[in-house]
């Protein structure tokens, strides 16, 4: 057994390909908040793909964490030297290790905010990136604006306040440059949200407004924020993906991260400062992101949501074991087909059936695990940016929207916090208790989960999605549901 380390690289490399570059020429040139599996086994394998070919050395990667969880990482990672194994889970079962090193050092923003700022400001860091997850945006639902109401915001807006959040760190470094007369870096998104790097930009310039005007008029003027869309089907690593790494392949990893082996990048040409070769390593670069992201989200992102909840209701647990049930496919192939697709406009490159066909087989890999659990997290940040618009697309064009009214039915289903089976559920969301409240009045009044202006709008006043839904709640309540799509598309 090996632990992973710089120092036990050449012991590993017989069982595992390691890092072929010598790290100590590794120059950083990317900040990147939020450090999780995602990012481990997307974009920071991409630059590692790149140096491993002796491209992007001055492109090496700092990560940041902000949030008490991240406490963990810093201590794997530091103990580490930024070393992690990342595995591929084929279909088959066949396992496919490699330990990525691109993550050359590693913060936890709290211990010390001012060496946050100090990388931030070097003038070396061309490119600031995020995954923060939806919520870290700020965004309010209804209106689309800034939400400043968030306690740590406000506490970062506190003149000379030691900064809390994404947003007050991105800010406080911009405005550290702008004084300097140091070219501010790209700002580059990797969340999963519709126009990224357009929301990020809007986003963090309503921020900085509150805090100074004149630099937000700067950072509208002078700051780039290039969309992105991302993908790869990353679950949580479990003690058994530990205990597997270590036994198959000798390696004694803290955190390693298990994915899919699919992958897709998609980026927005747009860095002043420059970016890494990321073409080389089979990202698609373009001028026009939205195409993909659009795709991505509402048959992807939508079609995990779609298993999910009805899944999870009807006992399942794994995302593998819904889709191999012919009767939950075919409600989210017939969701994809007749729902989500009508609202795309046509994807350079890309056959839509086929795309559709591959998600659901993406979805059945029993070596992945991906957790019902996981898909039915934090529901309020993505039915309202996934979903809702396809709905009101369908509905502005006179089409169909009976499989998402049972998408957003078995979503108030679940959020009553009990399964079918009388068993308790953990829902997860940073709205939890306003959801669950009106999951809770559902049984008296069949709307009130639709009545949530800041989800919905005013989606509840249409009765061509309240008439399906009403039915598909009902429905819920009274047989299940496998029961429900045993009959579904033949109402």
């Amino acid at each position: 057994m090996t632990r992973l380390g710089a120092a036990r690289l050449a012991d590993l490399a017989d069982r595992v390909p390691v890092p072929t570059y010598d790290r100590a020429r590794v120059v950083p040139g990317i900040v990147h908040i939020g450090v999780g599996g995602f990012h481990r086994a997307h974009q920071a394998r991409y630059v590692d793909d790149l140096m491993n070919r002796g491209l992007a050395l001055d492109w090496g990667i700092v990560g940041v964490g902000l949030l008490p969880q991240d406490v963990r990482m810093r201590e794997v990672l530091q103990a580490q030297d930024g070393l992690y194994t990342l595995v591929e889970k084929e279909p088959d079962g066949e396992l496919r290790p490699r330990v990525v090193g691109s993550i050359v050092d590693y913060l936890f923003a709290p211990d010390d905010p001012e060496a946050v700022l100090r990388r931030m400001t070097d003038p070396a860091i061309r490119i600031v990136s995020l995954t923060v997850t939806e919520g870290g945006y700020h965004v309010n639902q209804t209106t689309g604006e800034f939400d400043p109401s968030d306690p740590d915001v406000q506490a970062d807006l506190v003149p000379g306040a030691t900064p809390r959040t994404a947003f007050g760190y991105v800010v406080e470094a911009l405005s550290r440059r702008r004084a300097a007369g140091v070219a501010p870096f790209t700002v580059m998104s990797c969340d999963n949200i519709q126009g990224n790097g357009h929301v990020a930009g809007a986003m963090i310039g309503a921020f900085a407004a509150l805090r100074d005007p004149e630099l937000a008029a700067w950072v509208a003027a002078e700051v780039a924020f290039p969309n992105s869309m991302v993908d790869r089907i990353t679950p949580v690593t479990t003690d058994d993906d530990r205990d597997l790494l270590a036994m198959r392949f000798g390696v004694d990893d803290g955190w390693p991260v298990v994915c899919e082996p699919f992958s897709q990048w998609v980026l927005q040409e747009h860095f002043p400062l420059g970016r890494p070769p990321l073409e080389a390593a089979g990202v698609q670069v373009v001028d026009d992101v939205e195409p993909y992201e659009l795709m991505k989200l509402r048959l992807l992102n939508v079609g995990h949501q779609a298993i999910g909840y009805l899944g999870y209701l009807a006992g399942y647990r794994y995302a593998h074991e819904v889709c191999q049930d012919q009767l939950f496919v075919d409600f989210v192939l017939g969701y994809m087909e007749h729902e989500g697709t009508p609202t795309l406009a046509p994807v350079p490159g890309v056959d839509l059936a086929s795309y559709r066909r591959e998600l659901v087989e993406r979805f059945a890999n029993p070596h992945i695990r991906d957790t019902l659990a996981r898909l039915c997290a934090e529901s309020s940040d993505r039915i309202p940016k996934w979903l809702v618009p396809v709905v009101r697309h369908q509905l502005d064009h006179d089409g169909e929207v009976r499989r998402a009214a049972l998408v957003v039915a078995a979503w108030a289903r679940y959020a009553e916090g009990v399964d079918e089976q009388g068993g308790r559920i953990e829902v997860v969301d940073r709205r939890r208790d306003e959801v669950m409240a009106r999951a809770a009045q559902q049984r008296d009044d069949p709307l009130a989960f639709l009545r949530d202006p800041d989800l919905f709008g005013d989606l509840v006043d249409d009765p061509r999605f309240t008439e399906p839904y009403a039915a598909a709640l009902a429905s819920l309540h009274q047989v299940g549901a496998r029961r429900t799509l045993e009959v579904w598309d033949r109402r």
